[in-house]
């Protein structure tokens, strides 16, 4: 339980909220239902607060500071010209990335000129245009429900100018599309983002936290995604806030028939981390695969936390996450997979396996199958260890130097996921961060 010292902290904080929240919705220009949304996430938000480890699925991630931080809220804020987006922007997106600063889409910053047959548009200009405004109403916050946690309904209370990329029928976009998230010192950031691919469309989107100074602010971001039938998403994820950031992100998923949902999710950064990717499949014959890599040191803790519900018959998931944990970090990952009683014919499998650096790296690790029909394909698994001396032996024998042995090892085994990134840029900035936290000079 919290003490009363927590109660009063926690309370006084919602108060500076509450501030915040109340201009931010009087000055909206939004139709009443969207206002009323966010009436209701800022109440569960007011009755429940942040989430803490009495809490069983915050069990082994504390948000105290976070909860207790000084933050400037969305409505004392202003989007920012200084940062240096294009250092940020991979060279595949030089022409379709969108940018938001503290939050905000901003479309001076953007640049999304490739992108002919999607349709890129602000919330503001979504809820007023009649060829959208149903879609959107009807997308938005239904794949991730606002009661799932604090973050969640304070991301949904403060919803403002997000960005909602609609993909309509049998349209492929081949320029990946990137959306990059920039966070000035002490702020706290909302970023929301919607996408919507009608039957048949296909496109890949890399969403990226970036931060190269060690300022400290915290981002609460929510990406949703919806996948008509046979539509194909590949989606990237790769989180490098500063290292004295605190970054939370929600992901909520629904494929349909013959749709394909691909997902993998690179944390690198901020100090306390938390990731949930919740994915339900909706019609019978999707598939899903979502995969990760965690590399954390020093005193980072990075948590993630998926769902993957299979509710209907003949569906596929695939999971795969790798860590890697160093100095007196702490890793920690939650896997559920729902195999209901009408999935018959589900094929999943599960994989979580840790390697650690020292000897006060730790890592929790919960796996958890909840299969309610005899008729399906199941597995899964979770390790915890660190480098096996065989294999340093062995490359000890070849005349390696121990350090470099080492190394090697280590990257070999994030190897697997980083190579399933189909973007010369991301793989080639991802080979950098290893091989720099590792402080080896290996070619790769």
């Amino acid at each position: 339980m919290q003490n009363s010292k927590e109660i009063m902290m926690q309370a006084e904080k919602q108060t500076i909220y509450d501030a915040g929240f109340r201009r931010s919705l009087d000055s909206a220009n939004q139709p009443q239902w969207l206002k009323n949304l966010r009436k209701n996430a800022f109440e569960y938000f007011t009755e429940n607060g942040f989430p803490t480890p009495q809490n069983e699925e915050w069990k082994y991630t504390n948000v105290r500071e976070v909860a207790s931080g000084e933050w400037l809220v969305v409505s004392d804020q202003d989007q920012s010209n200084s940062q240096d987006v294009a250092s940020f922007v991979f060279e595949e997106s030089r022409t379709s990335f969108l940018v938001f600063t503290n939050g905000s889409f901003d479309k001076n910053l953007s640049n999304f000129s490739a992108l002919s047959g999607a349709e890129i548009l602000s919330f503001g200009e979504a809820v007023g245009d009649e060829r959208f405004a149903e879609i959107f109403k009807a997308k938005l916050a239904k794949l991730i429900d606002f009661e799932k946690n604090g973050f969640t309904a304070l991301n949904t209370a403060f919803i403002d100018e997000g960005a909602f990329l609609f993909i309509p029928k049998d349209v492929k976009i081949e320029t990946p599309i990137q959306f990059l998230f920039l966070t000035e010192d002490g702020k706290l950031a909302f970023p929301r983002v919607l996408i919507v691919a009608e039957r048949g469309a296909e496109a890949t989107i890399i969403e990226t936290y970036n931060r190269t100074d060690e300022t400290k602010y915290l981002t609460d971001a929510v990406f949703e995604v919806s996948l008509a039938d046979e539509a194909k998403l590949k989606h990237y994820r790769v989180q490098r806030e500063s290292h004295a950031a605190f970054h939370v992100g929600t992901t909520g998923a629904e494929v349909h028939r013959g749709s394909v949902y691909d997902s993998t999710n690179i944390t690198l950064g901020a100090r306390l981390s938390r990731h949930d990717i919740d994915v339900k499949f909706n019609a019978e014959g999707g598939e899903v695969f979502v995969d990760g890599l965690y590399l954390v040191s020093e005193d980072q803790h990075a948590d993630t936390h998926s769902i993957i519900d299979h509710k209907l018959p003949n569906c596929v998931s695939h999971q795969n996450y790798k860590g890697i944990v160093d100095g007196k970090a702490r890793a920690v990952f939650n896997g559920k997979v729902f195999v209901r009683e009408n999935a018959s014919g589900t094929d999943a499998n599960q994989s979580n396996k840790n390697l650690l650096l020292s000897n006060e790296a730790r890592v929790d690790t919960k796996p958890q199958l909840e299969i309610f029909n005899d008729d399906v394909k199941c597995a899964h698994g979770a390790t915890v260890g660190q480098l096996e001396d065989e294999e340093v032996f062995y490359l000890l024998s070849r005349g390696l130097h121990p350090e470099l042995a080492r190394n090697l090892l280590t990257y070999g085994f994030a190897e697997e996921i980083i190579n399933k990134i189909g973007i010369d840029s991301i793989k080639a900035e991802l080979d950098e961060a290893v091989l720099n936290r590792l402080a080896a000079n290996l070619e790769v």
